[in-house]
């Protein structure tokens, strides 16, 4: 069985899927199941997870997604997981404002790293979109205008060779009991 290190190290963003392979329901089906397991502020799990796996919907998606040139891949992707933000509980909305902190966008980020790592173990390959066009997105799939779309998540059979991950030294983004 492989660890967690392992499948850190081989996940990445893929940018090329075959178009041709669907994403098993039984899949998607584990990823959500791995993304609610996400650790969240007071445990408030503030995020509704769209699977989006209908063609003509991803078309849909992947246009909503493509603009100014940016996410043109998109279009091979056959499934789409879509992070809505939803409002906190009231310990973590009282938590975030003495804190200054707003907790649903880190709990949304947390549990998109739980989706790209369930995919990468499922043989998968994925890449976090931010750049979208939002309200189209609400509209197309009935998110309350109340919520915020805050990522798609593309999935799909990677067609992409693994390469090394460029990352600074440890030395310069780590250090130990002072910054």
């Amino acid at each position: 069985m492989e660890s967690i290190y392992e499948i850190m190290q081989r996940r990445q963003s893929d940018r090329a899927y075959d178009p041709s392979r669907k994403v098993e329901r039984e899949k998607t089906e584990r990823i959500i199941a791995a993304a609610r397991l996400a650790p969240s502020a007071c445990n408030s799990q503030p995020w509704h997870f769209i699977v989006v796996d209908d063609p003509e919907k991803c078309r849909a998606t992947a246009d909503a997604l493509a603009s100014m040139g940016m996410n043109k891949f998109a279009a091979q992707a056959p499934c789409f997981i879509i992070v809505v933000q939803e409002l906190p509980n009231f310990t973590a909305r009282l938590g975030g404002w003495i804190k200054n902190k707003h907790f649903p966008l880190i709990d949304c980020g947390i549990a998109a790293s739980y989706i790209t790592l369930a995919a990468t173990e499922e043989g998968l390959g994925s890449c976090i979109l931010g750049w979208f066009d939002e309200k189209r997105l609400k509209r197309l799939f009935g998110v309350p205008s109340s919520r915020r779309v805050l990522l798609v998540i593309a999935l799909g059979y990677s067609q992409q060779e693994h390469r090394e991950k460029a990352r600074r030294p440890i030395n310069e983004i780590a250090s130990r009991n002072e910054y």
